[in-house]
């Protein structure tokens, strides 16, 4: 039996603006990848404010979309990949596909949808405290994943995150 996986995106929010920057996702085996993006030219806005974004970082550190679409095929084909359900993921991994003219391989569901004993307000109240917990910084992806790899273990879908 595999095990539950998740995904969690940063990104960039303007006024004319919304893409992804950085991104983590568990694998079968618990296991997690996390990347730079590289950002599509068309996602920039014309006037070049990015907020607090460091443009010049996601240039240099980040990865080209079309690996980062490759990885993901490669690990989440035909899957239910959990999210927080607080960012607009969806959004954000249907940007990251179209910009190679390709469909996600995999569905999007918020974490509610896999642990059910709990209401979405509390499953968000754990996590959080999960991330207070562990001192980890939720501006992360990697630590949004890390903590709903911890939610997940705490409700019995796995054993150790």
């Amino acid at each position: 039996m595999s095990l539950p996986q998740f995904l969690d995106i940063e990104y960039c929010q303007t006024d004319d603006a919304l893409f992804p920057t950085a991104m983590a996702w568990s694998l079968p085996e618990g296991q997690m990848k996390t990347v730079v993006i590289a950002p599509e030219d068309a996602w920039l806005p014309e006037d070049g404010d990015l907020g607090d974004v460091d443009l010049m970082y996601l240039e240099e550190q980040g990865v080209p979309v079309i690996e980062l679409v490759r990885e993901l095929h490669e690990d989440l084909s035909d899957q239910t990949v959990f999210v927080d359900g607080l960012d607009p993921d969806e959004v954000l991994v249907d940007l990251i596909f179209s910009a190679v003219r390709h469909e996600p391989p995999f569905e999007v569901a918020p974490i509610s949808e896999l642990i059910t004993a709990l209401d979405s307000e509390a499953l968000e109240d754990r996590r959080h405290q999960l991330l207070v917990d562990e001192g980890l910084e939720p501006q992360l992806p990697e630590n949004g994943v890390y903590a709903l790899l911890l939610l997940a273990r705490e409700e019995g879908y796995l054993n150790e995150p």
